[in-house]
C-alpha cells in the first residue's frame, strides 16, 4: 500500500482549539466472577480542530472501544467527554440526537456495518430523515446523489443493495453516510483494515481530500503504524486500556520516546532493501497481559526491554518532553503514582 503523504496543499486547515477533549475517561466491562475488563482505563486525549489525530496500538488495547465511548456508543465507566465545551457525559437521550450530527463515525468492517435488506440510497439518506435534513423525497434523492459524488461513485449505486458493491465501494458508502449529517469531526475506526491492500490508498487519499474540502477533523483509529504515520497530524499510542505517547507525528515517528512506541515503529517496512535487511527489529516479549488484570506499575514492563526498578512499584503519568510531545516513561524520569503489587494505590510514596 502507498499511503497518501501530506503535502503542504493537501494539509487541512491549521488545526486550532480543542475540539473534543477526554478527561479521566474510563470504560469498564463487567464479567461475571471475576474483575471488570479495563478497556479503557483513564484516558486524557485532545483532538484540535482541522487536525487528524492518529490512536494507535495493537488489537485489544482498547482504541476501538475508545472511539466508541467517545460518541457514547459505548457508556463510559467513569470520566469526562467534552465536545466544543460540551459536556457529552451528562447529555440525555434527547440532547445525544445533536452529538450524533456533529460526530460521526466510519466503521472498521463494511461488509457488517451495512444492513443488506437497504438500497445505498436509503442507508445514505437515513442520517437525513433523523437529523431532519434535506426534506422532502426529491431533497433527499438530490442530496443523496451529492454524498455519492463526493466519495467517488455514481448516483445510479443509490438503487443497488450492499451485497452488489465492492469492499471499496461499501466503504465509500459508509463514508457517505457519515459525511450525511455534516458533522465537525469523524472517527475512522480501522477504515482500511479490512480492504484489500490496492483498494487502502484510495480510501486513505479520499479522506484526505474530504478533509481539504470540507474542513473535517478526524480521529484516525489503526494497527497499521504506516498509514497512521502519513495521514496523521498528531499520534496517540495505545496501549493496555492507557495512552503512552502523544505528540506530533514527526515528532513521535522520528524521535519516539516509549520502548512500546519504538517496537511498533520497528515493524514498519523501510521501502528501501539494503536498509530494511540490516535494519534492528524489536521483538516483544511475551503476551499482551489480560486487561481485567493489568500489571503493577506500568503495564508495559512485563514486555519491556528496557525495564528496571520503579516500574513495577510507580504506574508513571504522562510527563511534557517539550514541544506538545509526552510519553508515560520512567526512563525520562517521569513522576507517577505508587502501587503495591496487585496495582492498588499506595497513599505515602515510598522514596
Amino acid at each position: 500500500m502507498t499511503a497518501p503523504a501530506r503535502t503542504p496543499a493537501d494539509a487541512p486547515p491549521a488545526p486550532g482549539e480543542v475540539l473534543l477533549r477526554a478527561e479521566g475517561l474510563a470504560v469498564h466491562f463487567p464479567q461475571r466472577g471475576g474483575p471488570p475488563v479495563r478497556a479503557v482505563d483513564g484516558v486524557d486525549l485532545e483532538v484540535r480542530r482541522g487536525e487528524t489525530l492518529g490512536l494507535v496500538g495493537e488489537s485489544g488495547c482498547g482504541k476501538s472501544t475508545l472511539g466508541l465511548a467517545l460518541l457514547r456508543l459505548v457508556e463510559p465507566t467513569a470520566g469526562r467527554i467534552e465536545l466544543d465545551g460540551t459536556d457529552v457525559t451528562a447529555l440525555g437521550r434527547r440532547e445525544l440526537r445533536g452529538l450524533r450530527r456533529r460526530v460521526a463515525m466510519v466503521f472498521q468492517d463494511p461488509y457488517a456495518s451495512l444492513d443488506p435488506r437497504q438500497t445505498i440510497g436509503r442507508i445514505v439518506a437515513e442520517p437525513l430523515e433523523v437529523h431532519g435534513l434535506a426534506p422532502g423525497r426529491a431533497a433527499r434523492r438530490a442530496r443523496v446523489d451529492e454524498l455519492l459524488a463526493m466519495v467517488g461513485l455514481d448516483p445510479s449505486f443509490r438503487d443497488r443493495r450492499p451485497h452488489e458493491l465492492s469492499g471499496g465501494q461499501r466503504q465509500r458508502v459508509g463514508v457517505a453516510r457519515a459525511l450525511a449529517g455534516e458533522p465537525e469531526l469523524i472517527v475512522c475506526d480501522e477504515p482500511i483494515s479490512s480492504l484489500d491492500v490496492s483498494i487502502q490508498a484510495q480510501v486513505l487519499n479520499l479522506l484526505v481530500r474530504l478533509q481539504r474540502e470540507l474542513g473535517l477533523t478526524y480521529l484516525f483509529v489503526a494497527h497499521d503504524l504506516a498509514a497512521v504515520q502519513h495521514v496523521s497530524d498528531r499520534v496517540a499510542v495505545m496501549y493496555l486500556g492507557r495512552i503512552v505517547e502523544v505528540g506530533d507525528t514527526a515528532r513521535v515517528t522520528g524521535d519516539p520516546a516509549h520502548p512500546y512506541t519504538r517496537a511498533l515503529l520497528s515493524a514498519v517496512p523501510v521501502p528501501d532493501p539494503p536498509a530494511e535487511r540490516v535494519r534492528r527489529r524489536i521483538v516483544l516479549s511475551g503476551d499482551v497481559p489480560s486487561p481485567a488484570a493489568p500489571p503493577s506499575g506500568c503495564r508495559f514492563r512485563t514486555r519491556c526491554p528496557d525495564a528496571f526498578e520503579p516500574c513495577p512499584h510507580v504506574d508513571p503519568a504522562l510527563a511534557d518532553l517539550g514541544g506538545g510531545h509526552r510519553a508515560a516513561c520512567h526512563l525520562h524520569g517521569v513522576v507517577g503514582t505508587p502501587v503495591d503489587e496487585a496495582g492498588a494505590a499506595l497513599l505515602d510514596d515510598p522514596a
